[in-house]
């Protein structure tokens, strides 16, 4: 059964379950918004001008923003003054996007790599890691358009990459490095074409957020085709919910972590989602609890 939330946003990404609450990112109002786990006390937690993406917290609490246009990475301090944490603007080849923070205050953030919104060609993208003192290094090169991120609780970093038709791993080393990078589940072949009206037919699934659960599965919202799938290591899609509109980013969350949330719109054009207000996060209930980060 689906559950509405909450409605009348403009297009909602970056989901995020914190001290009983889901956090979120509302794009074009510029808003980050938390509420409690029926949708009540909705809340502004920031405003970014530059259009919030990815959310997380430092080990100290502070939740940090991906502030998308400007390719900042935003600190709020405890006055709820935004601040900037770290600049991975000279590292960036498209708008900042979706993040996983570690245990250690790490930021791990992707980007477009391209201008979707224009249509240019599909072209490869740096994932960075902003560190709690605000170094900035690329981690990871050639992914194409990489997404939604987790990190499993035995220090494996699953990293969506939307235009690739995968999800890719690495082993997180203790100094916030990545090895051993392979393919964690396949969907199809990696797109042949770079024009964005040839290589979207090419996608089986457009991997777009996730979240993991206590099985090691992760929930992935398919940019493109209007479901939430459960993947398993390896590509084996065991689960699959089709809420009747487009579903961009998910999370497990709720008191007991079975709730999975979902940032659902008719689509992701940004000309399309700006000027009105169809985007809504709903909810599913599922048997397996969440897991790992975020």
């Amino acid at each position: 059964m689906t559950t509405t939330v909450l409605d009348g946003f403009s297009y909602l990404e970056c989901p995020r379950w914190h001290e009983g609450r889901i956090f979120f990112s509302d794009f074009y109002t510029h808003l980050v918004h938390s509420c409690t786990e029926d949708g009540s006390d909705l809340r502004v937690e920031a405003e970014v001008p530059q259009q919030p993406s990815g959310l997380g917290w430092l080990p100290d609490g502070r939740l940090l923003i991906v502030s998308m246009r400007d390719g900042l990475l935003l600190r709020r301090e405890p006055e709820g003054t935004l601040v900037t944490h770290a600049d991975l603007s000279a590292h960036l080849t498209g708008h900042a996007n979706d993040m996983v923070v570690d245990a250690q205050g790490r930021a791990y953030v992707g980007n477009f790599g391209f201008d979707l919104m224009h249509n240019a060609p599909v072209a490869p993208a740096a994932l960075v890691r902003a560190d709690p003192d605000g170094t900035v290094t690329r981690v990871a090169e050639d992914l194409l358009f990489p997404n939604g991120s987790v990190i499993t609780d035995d220090g494996v970093l699953l990293v969506d990459e939307t235009f690739a038709n995968r999800v890719t791993a690495f082993d997180l080393a203790a100094d916030g490095s990545l090895t051993n990078r392979r393919v964690w589940a396949a969907f199809g072949e990696p797109p042949t074409e770079r024009d964005m009206d040839k290589a979207l037919p090419q996608l089986v699934i457009a991997p777009d957020g996730c979240c993991l659960d206590a099985e090691g599965a992760l929930w992935i919202a398919d940019g493109i085709g209007g479901r939430l799938v459960r993947v398993r290591e390896g590509g084996e899609i065991v689960d699959e919910i089709r809420p009747g509109t487009g579903v961009f980013a998910c999370m497990l969350g709720g008191a007991d972590g079975r709730t999975l949330y979902a940032c659902a719109a008719p689509d992701f054009n940004e000309h399309a989602r700006k000027n009105v207000r169809e985007a809504s996060l709903l909810a599913f209930r599922v048997d397996v609890p969440h897991a790992g980060r975020p």
